[in-house]
């Protein structure tokens, strides 16, 4: 090789010095941009000339030095275990956020608890006892009876309003989703066009790239690869969103849109309006696999998107979402003989509730609020009615028709347990009319009994003007005592004289008996906090039970959601620690690149002179 040779073999060291360099102000022009990743030149030798062979090795001269790729400083390990952990960050963070909401909602921290409300309207009661016959008692229980109704409800709206709120949340999550998802279909386009020469990376844009991926990391839990035309593929819960070729977005619709869509018949009533997430190539399969609870151990606790719909719930939480375990003692006769084979199903039936129960309600936060918060206020209101309008149970012959209350003829196929009005044991008011059968909470819609109506029993015998209760369809909500639905009657609002105080024996007297169970009542347990437990509680404990577990849970939680931020800052760090830029480090290469740029410069001014004496030797 000659001495031209050699001009260009220090040609090529200025070039990759220039390049080096140009690398590194890149670098220093982006010490302070979010999301940069520090660039690296990495050379190679250009090629070689072979000049002879000996009996080691063939005997070759350089050529110079080339560029061999401008990369990007990462690691892949450290980016897939960021948004995975991120990912579960986001999750336990919505979780945490809806606890958060739900513990200002019943103002237990903020002095104006709801405890306080429930505590009123039990001394009401106690005071009722005491003085029956003061007319400032009276209206002391009506008045008590509907600052609770009113409380309650408007803790229940607040509840049901902050699960729309996250519908909203939800659906800007989605949107944004959709947009990365297009975006990083446009980049993917972008780099493989870009790099099809395959002289130089498109750095900058995998760096976009790269950060949307952290932030869908965030949302949903991913899955992704690179192909070798340096497209990304990206699959989200396990379904393909961005291919190599196009991206497929999500899309978000109602439950009532959904059920409609799929042929399912399912009364909504409130629950119409939440969003569901479906993708709609795949004929509207839901996004998120709800057929376990989301665990860590499973690795399906992953996205801020999963634990806002975890933490709404499908579904507005209702005191009959709660199983209540089968009693022996209702499946055993007046001779003790259990039926064993009605208990066994029973059984089996509790079961088969509490495990959709564990899945579905108790496992969303505000579903399970809403369904053990509605279980306390059912349990007072129904207790503190049963008590005024007493009913007895009665068996109604097969093929007997009554008159519901929308007018409609309903037929027993079968002898039927069915609930009328105790007419003799029941309290009158204290009006001139004596009106019995008078409940201080009533339903909105729904009388509490049916129109009088003759009704034909088992044995034969006939009850001529029987008030049927109306009882609570699950299935209708209009019928039932749940949040939203009840009052306090306004027959007694408007006149406190008909509250049913007065015994029914022509004697005038108050009813003390009744009073004195409506104290009874309210210190017996009622029920369980959810079919999870053993103990029974009292309407006083179950509310400090109640309130214990969304504290406990929100803890819980906050641990959580504490732990993962640190988990995500110190992986963060670690990445930064590769792919950030240092100022110091790049003034280094600076300087480095600049001495390898003038090394070449006074390498080629050196054969310069050398070609320059040949030729003034040559010309002599």
């Amino acid at each position: 090789m000659g001495l031209f040779g050699d001009l260009s073999v220090g040609t090529s060291g200025l070039r990759v010095s220039q390049y080096a360099l140009n690398t590194v102000a890149h670098n220093l022009a982006n010490v302070d941009t979010e999301g940069y990743v520090r660039q690296q030149t990495l050379f190679d030798t250009f090629s070689s000339l072979k000049i002879g062979q000996n009996h080691i090795s063939p005997m070759q001269v350089g050529l110079g030095v080339d560029t061999e790729v401008v990369r990007q400083v990462r690691d892949i390990f450290l980016d897939k275990t960021y948004r995975q952990e991120v990912g579960r960050e986001g999750y336990y963070e919505a979780q945490r956020d809806a606890v958060d909401e739900i513990e200002s909602l019943f103002g237990e921290l903020q002095g104006v608890a709801f405890q306080d409300s429930l505590k009123d309207f039990w001394v009401s009661l106690q005071e009722l006892s005491k003085e029956p016959d003061s007319r400032v008692a009276q209206a002391t229980l009506v008045e008590t009876a509907i600052s609770f109704v009113e409380r309650a409800d408007k803790i229940y709206e607040q509840l049901k309003k902050y699960q729309l709120d996250l519908n909203t949340q939800i659906q800007q999550k989605v949107t944004r989703i959709n947009e990365i998802g297009r975006r990083i279909d446009e980049i993917n386009k972008k780099i493989s066009n870009y790099e099809a020469n395959k002289v130089e990376n498109a750095n900058d844009l995998r760096d976009e790239r790269n950060n949307l991926l952290d932030e869908l990391g965030s949302m949903v839990k991913i899955s992704y690869n690179e192909s070798i035309s340096g497209r990304v593929s990206v699959a989200v819960e396990n379904v393909q969103f961005v291919t190599e070729d196009m991206y497929w977005p999500m899309k978000t619709m109602t439950l009532a849109q959904y059920y409609e869509a799929n042929n399912i018949e399912k009364k909504l009533d409130e629950a119409a309006d939440i969003l569901m997430i479906t993708w709609p190539h795949l004929a509207d399969q839901e996004v998120f696999d709800w057929s376990s609870v989301p665990t860590t151990v499973a690795n399906t606790d992953i996205g801020s998107l999963k634990g806002a719909l975890m933490a709404r719930g499908t579904e507005i939480g209702k005191y009959n979402d709660i199983p209540i375990e089968p009693k022996i003692a209702d499946y055993t006769d007046e001779d003790g003989v259990v039926d064993e084979e009605a208990y066994n199903l029973a059984l089996d039936d509790f079961e088969t509730a509490t495990a959709y129960y564990n899945l579905h309600v108790d496992s969303s936060i505000m579903m399970r609020t809403q369904a053990q918060f509605d279980q306390l206020i059912h349990g007072i209101i129904t207790t503190v009615n049963d008590c005024l309008c007493p009913n007895k149970e009665v068996t109604v012959a097969a093929g007997t028709t009554i008159t519901l209350h929308d007018g409609t003829d309903y037929t027993f196929e079968e002898e039927t347990v069915i609930k009328i009005f105790d007419k003799e044991n029941a309290p009158v008011g204290v009006d001139a009319d004596a009106t019995p059968g008078t409940e201080l909470f009533a339903r909105k819609t729904v009388e509490r009994y049916m129109p009088e109506q003759d009704l034909v029993l088992a044995d034969g015998s006939v009850i001529e003007g029987a008030r049927i209760f109306n009882w609570e369809d699950e299935n209708d909500n209009y019928t039932m005592y749940t949040l939203g639905e009840i009052e306090v009657n306004h027959e007694i609002a408007q006149n406190k004289s008909k509250l049913p105080i007065i015994a029914n024996n022509g004697t005038g007297d108050y009813d003390m008996k009744m009073v004195e169970k409506l104290l009874t009542e309210w210190q017996t347990p009622f029920a369980t906090l959810s079919p999870n437990d053993l103990t029974y509680n009292d309407f006083n404990s179950y509310y400090i039970a109640f309130t214990g577990a969304i504290a406990n849970r929100g803890d819980e939680y906050q641990t959580l959601a504490y732990t993962q931020e640190v988990m995500v800052g110190s992986v963060q760090d670690k990445r930064l620690g590769i792919e950030g830029v240092s100022s110091d480090d790049e003034l280094t290469s600076l300087i480095r690149f600049q001495h390898a740029y003038n090394a070449s410069a006074r390498y080629i001014n050196a054969v310069d002179e050398m070609l320059e004496h040949l030729i003034n030797r040559l010309g002599q």
